[in-house]
């Protein structure tokens, strides 16, 4: 897309072979204001590059994260934050007091006691991951055999989801997140068939509960089945695309980085360096309100990019440099930040540990099967990542 305005810059989409994040954040960041795009759809939006203002649009209540709002920035009719009648449940389209009640009953799911008794079953499908692996041969396409499983297998098990239909929700969850390799149609399908997945998985709990997050929060009987149906798929997505693409990105970087790895530090730094969930955050003004010296007007639609915000050199020395010691916990916004930070970054923090720690430890002759400038990276989704990564050992 070329903009015929010349203070209407490109939606700053990615591209086949230039790094992430893209170098144009940079530039971004040194404009005052904020930044005047337009979507592929042609739907005009703001861009916030620059951390503190990226933290103001997450907290500012002016500031709306529900769709049904004028101006939500949209890609494309299935592209985004789905509406509560589109999906019921899911919560991370509502604003307090609405969406309290969502987080209040799943917040004791990912707490920290609660993850903590979830470590055991995290290093068990670790290892049981890594001896599938070696049990290959001597080499292996990462993603498919260890990024992906892993955090599919943790959050099937916290959920109560068979390991069998893994596949299933993963294929489906591939299409949702691709927004420009899948069209409408494709999207809304996938919809459906978990959403339909999930509706009978639920009846199967409320006639035979067992030790899981779709039985807990049945017993509470604060949710609808429709909206815990919404509040799953959420979970599901969330649970596994992410920290998948964590997964993989944290292996190419500590094998480039190897006097990193062992060191319990780089978990942070690796969600720091990498934000996968660049392109998540979208919201849109619900009153007139001022974000780094910009007047912005109810109804305009806004952008918060997470990795220019995690790259901002006025809060990380050399951001462009992958440093575990700078202690970035508290700082980054990889999960957010405000009300809707990310419910299971606990979840997140101990399974990438538990990766990092034990992978290297078990196959300490792992290395890349080809030159990392080479490697296929998602440019086209929602989420940054690798489609395959090719090892050795």
């Amino acid at each position: 897309m070329t903009s015929t305005d010349s203070n209407i810059v490109d939606f700053p989409v990615r591209t086949p072979g230039e790094p992430f994040p893209p170098k144009v954040y940079a530039e971004f960041r040194n404009r005052p204001g904020l930044i005047r795009s337009e979507l592929p759809s042609g739907q005009p939006v703001w861009l916030v590059a620059r951390h503190e203002d990226v933290r103001t649009v997450l907290t500012d209540p002016r500031i709306s994260a529900n769709p049904s709002n004028e101006g939500f920035p949209k890609v494309s009719r299935t592209g985004g934050v789905p509406t509560q009648e589109e999906i019921p449940g899911w919560f991370v389209g509502l604003d307090p007091p609405e969406h309290n009640r969502f987080r209040k009953i799943l917040i004791p799911e990912f707490s920290v006691p609660r993850v903590k008794k979830w470590r055991p079953t995290i290093q068990r499908i670790v290892d049981e991951r890594i001896d599938a692996l070696l049990a290959e041969g001597n080499s292996a396409d990462l993603v498919a055999s260890f990024a992906l499983p892993v955090p599919s297998l943790v959050i099937s098990a916290i959920l109560g989801v068979p390991p069998a239909d893994r596949e299933f929700f993963e294929s489906r969850t591939r299409t949702l997140v691709d927004i420009v390799a899948s069209t409408d149609s494709e999207r809304s399908d996938a919809v459906r068939q978990l959403l339909r997945y999930i509706s009978r998985l639920i009846s199967v709990r409320r006639k035979r509960p067992g030790d899981d997050l779709i039985s807990r929060i049945l017993a509470t009987g604060v949710l609808t089945v429709e909206e815990l149906a919404g509040v799953v798929m959420l979970v599901l997505i969330a649970g596994h695309e992410t920290t998948a693409n964590n997964i993989a990105l944290g292996v190419v970087t500590l094998l480039a980085n190897p006097n990193w790895i062992g060191d319990v530090r780089v978990v942070d730094e690796l969600l720091r360096y990498h934000a996968v969930a660049d392109l998540v955050a979208m919201r849109t003004a619900v009153e007139d309100v001022e974000i780094g010296g910009q007047l912005v007007r109810a109804g305009e639609g806004i952008w918060p990019l997470l990795a220019a915000a995690n790259h901002d050199s006025g809060v990380f020395d050399c951001p462009h440099v992958f440093d575990p010691a700078r202690s970035a916990r508290g700082s980054h916004v990889a999960f957010g930040y405000g009300v809707h930070q990310c419910l299971g970054q606990n979840l997140v923090r101990a399974e990438i540990g538990i990766v990092c720690q034990t992978l290297f430890a078990r196959v300490p002759t792992l290395r890349i099967a080809e030159p990392a400038d080479q490697l296929p990276f998602k440019y086209t989704g929602t989420i940054f990542g690798l489609h395959t990564l090719p090892v050795r050992w």
